[in-house]
C-alpha cells in the first residue's frame, strides 16, 4: 500500500523552495507570539492554553494541513503531470495512501513540533498543556491531511475550499454556532487533549468517545473517496 517512489516524489512537491518557505511561516509566527508572551505575562497556564488553542490548533495546523493536503496531489491533477504517474504500474489506491502518508508526516512536523516547542516556552509543560495540544496537533494532521488531499483530488479550487474550511467554518461558525463544533476537526483533536490533559484547562465541545469515532469515520471516509475519484481520472487512450 505504500510506494517510495512516489513518496519520494510527493515529498520533493511539498518540500520545494516556495512550499516550504510557506510552511516555516506560521511555525515560525507561533514561536515568536509564545516568546513574546511568555517575556510580557510570565507563565500563566491559562494565557499558554489560550494562545495554543487560539493560534496553533485553530489557526496553524489547519492552513498546514491545507498546504500540504492540496499540494500532495492537487499541483499535479492541475498541470497535467498526473497522467505519468498513472501510467506507472502502481494502484491507484496505493498512491493516495501514499501522498496521504507523505501529507500527515509533513503536517505533523509542521505542526505538532513548533506547537511542543511553543507549550514549553509559554508554561514549560506546566499541568501537561504543552504535551496535551502538541497529540491534539498530530491527531488533527492526520484528519486535515485526508480531508485536504480529499479536496485536492476532487477539485481544481482545493485550496480556496480548504481555506474556506479551515477559516470559515472552524474560525468562525465554530466560535459562533454551537452546532458546527460537533463538525470540526479542531473539536475533535481537543477532545484527545482535554482527556490528555485532565486538569480544566485544555477543553473540547464534543466528548471523547464522539471525537474519536468522528476522526476515524472522516479520515477513512475521505481516504477512500479520493482513492475512488483517482480510479476515474482517465489516461489519453483508455477506454
Amino acid at each position: 500500500m505504500y510506494d517510495p517512489t512516489v513518496a519520494r516524489l510527493t515529498y520533493r512537491a511539498l518540500l520545494g523552495r516556495r512550499r516550504a518557505a510557506i510552511l516555516f511561516v506560521l511555525p515560525a509566527l507561533l514561536l515568536l507570539i509564545a516568546a513574546a508572551v511568555r517575556m510580557f505575562a510570565g507563565a500563566d497556564d491559562q494565557v499558554a492554553s489560550d494562545v495554543l488553542g487560539g493560534f496553533a490548533i485553530a489557526t496553524m495546523v489547519p492552513l498546514i494541513g491545507v498546504i500540504a493536503g492540496t499540494g500532495a496531489i492537487g499541483p499535479e491533477i492541475d498541470d497535467g503531470s498526473i497522467v505519468y504517474l498513472l501510467a506507472k504500474p502502481v494502484k491507484r489506491p496505493t498512491i493516495i495512501f501514499t501522498k496521504l502518508i507523505v501529507a500527515i508526516a509533513v503536517t505533523m512536523v509542521f505542526s505538532a513540533l513548533p506547537t511542543l516547542l511553543a507549550g514549553l516556552i509559554l508554561n514549560g509543560n506546566g499541568q501537561q498543556i504543552a504535551v496535551a495540544y502538541t497529540i491534539a496537533a498530530l491527531v488533527a494532521s492526520i484528519a486535515y491531511s485526508a480531508l485536504f488531499l480529499l479536496l485536492g483530488t476532487v477539485s481544481r479550487h482545493a485550496v480556496v475550499l480548504g481555506l474556506v474550511y479551515a477559516l470559515v467554518w472552524e474560525a468562525l461558525f465554530g466560535s459562533l454556532v454551537a452546532g458546527a463544533r460537533t463538525l470540526s476537526v479542531q473539536q475533535w483533536s481537543l477532545a484527545v487533549a482535554e482527556k490528555v490533559s485532565g486538569n480544566g484547562v485544555v477543553t473540547s465541545e464534543v466528548g471523547l468517545p464522539l471525537a474519536t469515532v468522528l476522526l476515524v469515520a472522516v479520515t477513512a471516509a475521505a481516504t477512500w473517496y479520493a482513492g475512488q475519484k483517482l480510479r476515474t481520472l482517465k489516461l489519453a487512450g483508455e477506454e
